[in-house]
């Protein structure tokens, strides 16, 4: 079984498939729903993949729910690709900084 994207990646699918579950719904009801393929609803649920805002936007309006829900407390750390440690917070007080 291939490895999560992301941790970020795997959280979403996590609360996807959570979401799905408690609704008694199949990959393939949803799939159906949000006109989408079977085998990505599963990538996305195992957090293979990396839906896109639309993806996430369209699953959610067939689960009726808030996609929101899904990314609450997701943070850039989560994600491996991201090689900037530096916040908006950090540049604006290093130019205060410099200002001065």
């Amino acid at each position: 079984m291939s490895e999560p994207q992301s941790e970020a990646s795997r959280i979403v699918g996590e609360r996807i498939r959570a979401t799905r579950l408690k609704l008694g719904l199949s990959q393939e009801d949803i799939a159906d729903l949000a006109e989408m393929h079977v085998t990505n609803v599963g990538k996305i649920e195992r957090g293979q993949a990396n839906p896109t805002l639309s993806t996430l936007v369209s699953l959610a309006g067939a689960l009726n729910v808030d996609a929101a829900e899904w990314i609450v407390n997701l943070t850039a750390a989560m994600l491996p690709e991201r090689t900037h440690t530096v916040t908006a917070a950090d540049l604006i007080r290093e130019r205060h900084r410099l200002a001065r």
